[in-house]
């Protein structure tokens, strides 16, 4: 198994942040590693992610969780679980009103190995997208 991740304390509502998260078409405005999102994030939903790391390749996921202003899980991978890739953006609330930011992407299956040579150190990139995010949602 390998994984990223990142946190953030945003002074903004949770709604606002969900909203900011779950509209593809604003991802390149404010994630600095985006190119583009295609697809709906809700349950069930397929979305393909264009990145400037691979911009020619879209990173193809499937939206497996979904509590709207809490959490969104999204999986990708090859069929099995012979290489799986589950990211879990969630929202909680502190004890100052502020909303606790986390994102994680977990990687993992049969062929890890193999193609856990290729994954690059994603700790900038989630690092930026959880900065990209506080900035989006507090100063708009």
């Amino acid at each position: 198994m390998r994984s990223y991740s990142a946190k953030k304390t945003i002074n903004a509502p949770a709604q606002k942040i969900w909203e900011i998260l779950t509209d593809p078409a604003g991802y390149s405005n404010w994630d600095p590693g985006m190119v583009r999102v295609e697809g709906r994030l809700a349950l069930g939903e397929k979305v393909k992610f264009f990145t400037k790391f691979s911009p020619e390749q879209a990173f193809a996921v499937k939206v497996t969780g979904f509590e709207p202003g809490k959490k969104m899980v999204l999986t990708g991978g090859m069929p099995f679980g012979l290489f799986k890739s589950e990211r879990t953006h969630t929202l909680t609330p502190d004890e100052n009103g502020q909303i606790v930011f986390h994102t994680e992407e977990i990687f993992s299956g049969l062929l890890l190995p193999i193609f856990g040579r290729t994954i690059p150190d994603l700790t900038n990139s989630f690092e930026a997208f959880a900065a990209g995010l506080k900035q989006k949602a507090e100063n708009s």
